[in-house]
């Protein structure tokens, strides 16, 4: 029986798939770890075990894993603006949050990259890429510190000077502003 031919962001899904079964079976057997391998562990169970500890990846469209000639963008954080669905703490509705940022309101609504200029400055980047943050938002929600590829010219509304909150700190971003641990004041 020969396989379908799968997209490369399909066949990634497939594997993650047949990784995530293959864990299961570790799991069930009573020797999977996700701690230093025990000793005596066979190569095979080390593998897997390596595996099972990398396996929390959710793929999607400019994650990178998939080869980019782009590279990639390091976020402190970001948020995304729709209509009828804008981040907590956020006041305003949508349309007046557009108007104060200073693009056009759309359906699909906005992505909000908080990142660092080449200076070292606080920039945002309003880009049209909202799946792909919703993506990130996933990762993240797993501990894990993925950044995006850099969004194309046409993805890109707006580069303002200063980050734009509120916003979903990336495991990255609280590591590097010193926030871990501490709460906000």
């Amino acid at each position: 029986m020969t396989s379908p031919k799968l997209s490369d962001l399909d066949y990634l899904r497939e594997i993650e798939r047949l990784a995530y079964r293959v864990k299961l079976a570790a799991s069930s057997e009573g020797w999977l770890s996700y701690q230093e391998d025990p000793e005596g562990a066979t190569e095979l169970q080390r593998s897997v075990n390596a595996l099972a500890r990398v396996l929390c990846h959710y793929h999607f469209d400019g994650d990178g894993c998939i080869e980019e000639d782009r590279p990639l963008v390091r976020l402190v954080g970001a948020s995304v603006l729709k209509p009828g669905s804008m981040p907590a703490g956020v006041e305003e509705g949508y349309e007046e949050a557009c108007a104060r940022i200073g693009v056009e309101p759309r359906p699909e609504g906005w992505a909000l990259w908080n990142t660092w200029s080449d200076g070292e400055l606080q920039v945002t980047m309003v880009v049209s890429a909202v799946e792909t943050t919703e993506g990130l938002f996933e990762n993240w929600s797993r501990g894990r510190a993925l950044d995006p590829v850099s969004p194309l010219p046409s993805q890109i509304a707006l580069i303002c000077r200063g980050w734009i909150g509120p916003m979903t700190f990336s495991p990255r971003g609280v590591s590097r502003t010193g926030l871990g641990g501490r709460p906000l004041s």
